[in-house]
């Protein structure tokens, strides 16, 4: 009743602000124009059809080819903005990539299988080239499910390629995209791949606490809390919820108490992979609307368990502190909570330290 009321509420608000500008338009004379119609359309969520018919009721027109014009050229931009980075464009027929990231953070010898510079196929990149390198064997994890791609290092005798990102070109090959620093590399060419393991610890930390807020979110505000989206990096988790309304400060505490009690019991973390029907009736979260394939990958982490592809922690006590540094609304019913885990959260709370000081010293200086 409460969404529904906030959604009515939110609607006659729009309502509201878009006449002010559809009457602003109609003041002026003669027909409305597209670019008007796309504005209230498009920045202020004033439905097309609603424009339509005051108009006709004031006897006048709306230009609706420049508006399917406009309307057009933003849903190409959309297009162009949803493709996965470059990777996407990348055509590639060879073997598919073995990821072996779950266990190790360094492959002994990988082979180049495709090289890539500004979205073609080359056969060889030289010192100064921007490139993507596919390879046979990684231990790279491509960005997917929210989680970012490794970064790290590519390297022979003669030859050393800084991997600034992972992308998947397809389900199953894997794109390390670089800068050629050293030598020149070419297809077939073996190679050791090393990720960055300090910026894989920090983001399997912040990823693993990602789904124990996810659960600790249910548990204070409610069942109906369902992921939305996620990006989890080195530096922190954003997650992003269903939720009326915006969390009050005792809710937040609780969902840092509730993370960091299981932080504090040091569980064992475990990944199965299961048929899709049993991970359904262990009571794995599954997130709706998702597409899974027959067999799943199940993550138990704490008293967390839900379907995921991503690296995490072997025990909840590796997360180390848990701190929620920001939380609002972007979109309607949707929050985001933004967080921080290990030495990025006690970083976060001495920077607080510092600044409470400062202000104390100010006020002493002041008062004398």
């Amino acid at each position: 009743t409460e969404v529904l009321q906030q959604e009515e509420e939110r609607f006659f608000r729009t309502i509201a602000n878009g006449m002010e500008i559809l009457e602003a338009a109609l003041a002026r004379g003669g027909d409305v124009d597209g670019d008007t119609a796309f504005k209230l359309h498009d920045t202020y969520g004033f439905p097309v059809d609603l424009t339509g018919d005051v108009c006709r009721e004031r006897g006048v027109g709306v230009d609706e080819a420049r508006f399917n014009l406009l309307l057009e050229e933003q849903r190409t931009r959309a297009r162009e903005a949803g493709k996965f980075k470059m990777a996407q464009g990348l055509a590639y027929e060879g073997v598919p990539t073995a990821f072996h990231g779950y266990e190790h953070l360094v492959c002994e010898t990988s082979r180049i299988t495709a090289l890539y510079i500004d979205g073609a196929a080359v056969p060889l990149a030289r010192a100064g080239d921007e490139v993507v390198v596919v390879l046979d064997h990684t231990p790279f994890y491509a960005e997917s499910g929210g989680q970012a791609g490794d970064r790290g290092e590519l390297r022979n005798p003669s030859s050393r390629v800084a991997v600034h990102d992972t992308l998947k070109i397809q389900a199953d090959v894997f794109g390390h995209h670089g800068a050629v620093l050293e030598g020149e590399i070419r297809v077939g060419d073996p190679l050791r791949a090393q990720v960055d393991a300090e910026a894989r610890a920090h983001t399997m930390r912040n990823h693993s606490a990602t789904h124990l807020m996810h659960k600790a979110l249910r548990e204070v505000l409610g069942e109906h809390v369902q992921q939305k989206g996620s990006l989890v990096n080195a530096e922190r988790t954003r997650f992003d919820f269903a939720h009326g309304a915006g969390l009050t400060a005792a809710q937040v505490t609780e969902v840092e108490r509730l993370v960091n009690a299981e932080i504090l019991l040091n569980t064992e973390a475990s990944a199965q992979v299961m048929a899709l029907d049993d991970a359904q009736k262990s009571g794995a979260m599954m997130l709706f609307g998702e597409k899974y394939g027959d067999s799943v990958r199940v993550l138990s982490i704490g008293s967390s368990k839900e379907l995921c592809g991503g690296t995490h922690v072997q025990r909840v006590g590796d997360i180390g502190l848990f701190k929620i540094v920001a939380e609002g609304a972007v979109a309607a019913g949707i929050r985001r909570v933004e967080a921080v885990t290990g030495a990025n959260a006690l970083a976060y709370l001495q920077s607080l330290e510092s600044s409470v000081r400062a202000m104390l010293d100010q006020a002493g200086e002041s008062a004398a």
